[in-house]
């Protein structure tokens, strides 16, 4: 594995960066305040190439391989968790699923859309009573001729309510559990399809989540992603794919608590000096910045794999449990240092802690992470 970036890759992740840090950063904390989603700022990402760096130029595209991805989602996180988290459902967990099981015609209807963000989509999985156990759907597709009709819904589903297209995974056969699932593209306005803001979240305020109602929603049968009964196999390997973006993001959150802290250790003066120049404090920012490091380095280990076209489950895992924990110990300490200011939204860092906890979450808890871990090194398995 190279440790050094291709000049391509220095020019996507430092686009990125200057985008962030000229038009994200400035309006970041009064987003997450007002709970605001600027859909000017998507459109802008959009225009650049940015919400679908790795689509392939034939469909819109920039063309990227993921490790750029992962560098832009890095630098877009750093700036932003809310924008971020807007950005890697929309290319990991909509684009990618699309580009490998899509039929050429669903490619090219809807790609080149969501790859200029004039189209935002979301992927509906998880469900009211179901989280992890993602084969126990209870949302239905029934068969009627050439049309399916989808009854259920979805929850916590990020860009769900500003989404104009959504995967939904469904059971078409129930008793086969994980393998009776498929997955559908569901556009928005199709009669019996509703979504409903969800308010009251501990962070990513600037993000939409949303709620996801079908009922009686008929849909053609050239909108399945690959063949009846491939569902489950379509979101595992979206949250491979996810789980190497979610890890990058964990990384620029880091940094930015990396940053948002050593700034304030240099300026804050107690008993004389800089509390920077206090050994305890040395040592939180010291531990910060080797997790972070060390996060990163597993994050472009698992784009490297996938890149290659290797097996790469292990290490996305491995990448979004490591990184999400270093990100929230991170978070912690960056409150730590900044005392009691960090309580306060006087400082990013207080929204770093609220905005850490979904990257902790999403995509797999570090617990489902672990139970990934133990099935792809030892194997074994919790799951049915």
């Amino acid at each position: 594995m190279k440790l050094d970036y291709t000049d391509e890759q220095v020019m996507f992740r430092n686009m990125a960066r200057e985008f962030a840090e000229r038009e994200i950063l400035p309006v970041a904390s009064e987003d997450d305040q007002n709970r605001h989603f600027r859909h000017e700022i998507v459109q802008k990402m959009g225009a650049l190439g940015l919400m679908g760096a790795p689509v392939p130029q034939e469909y819109g595209g920039l063309g990227t391989d993921y490790l750029t991805y992962a560098l832009i989602c890095e630098e877009i996180a750093r700036a932003s968790a809310s924008v971020f988290t807007t950005l890697t459902v929309q290319v990991s967990v909509f684009q990618v699923p699309i580009l490998k099981w899509g039929n050429e015609q669903l490619k090219k209807k809807y790609l080149p859309r969501t790859a200029k963000a004039e189209l935002i989509g979301c992927f509906g999985l998880t469900e009211p009573n179901i989280g992890s156990d993602a084969a126990g759907l209870e949302t239905t597709a029934t068969r009627q001729g050439n049309m399916w009709v989808l009854d259920g819904a979805k929850m916590w589903i990020t860009n769900g309510g500003v989404a104009g297209l959504a995967i939904i995974a469904a059971q078409t056969d129930k008793s086969k559990r994980h393998r009776g699932i498929t997955a559908f593209l569901v556009e928005q306005g199709t009669p019996g399809f509703s979504s409903r803001d969800i308010q009251g979240k501990l962070g990513l305020h600037a993000s939409n989540t949303a709620e996801l109602i079908l009922q009686g929603c008929k849909v053609p049968e050239e909108n399945i992603l690959g063949q009846v009964g491939d569902g489950f196999k379509i979101a595992m390997t979206a949250l491979d794919s996810g789980r190497i973006s979610i890890g990058a993001g964990c990384v620029g959150l880091a940094q930015a608590c990396v940053d948002a802290a050593a700034k304030y250790a240099q300026e804050r003066i107690q008993f004389g000096k800089p509390i920077v120049s206090f050994q305890l404090v040395q040592e939180m920012l010291v531990d910060m910045i080797v997790e972070t490091e060390a996060a990163r380095l597993l994050v472009h280990r698992a784009a490297f794999l996938k890149d290659k076209g290797e097996h790469f489950t292990r290490e996305a895992s491995i990448a979004k449990y490591f990184a999400a924990e270093a990100a929230q110990r991170a978070a912690v300490k960056a409150v730590k240092i900044h005392g009691g200011y960090g309580y306060s939204n006087e400082y990013p860092v207080e929204r770093y802690y609220r905005d850490v906890m979904a990257m902790v979450l999403y995509e797999g808890t570090a617990e489902i992470q672990k139970l990934v871990i133990g099935r792809e090194s030892l194997g074994v398995s919790a799951f049915v």
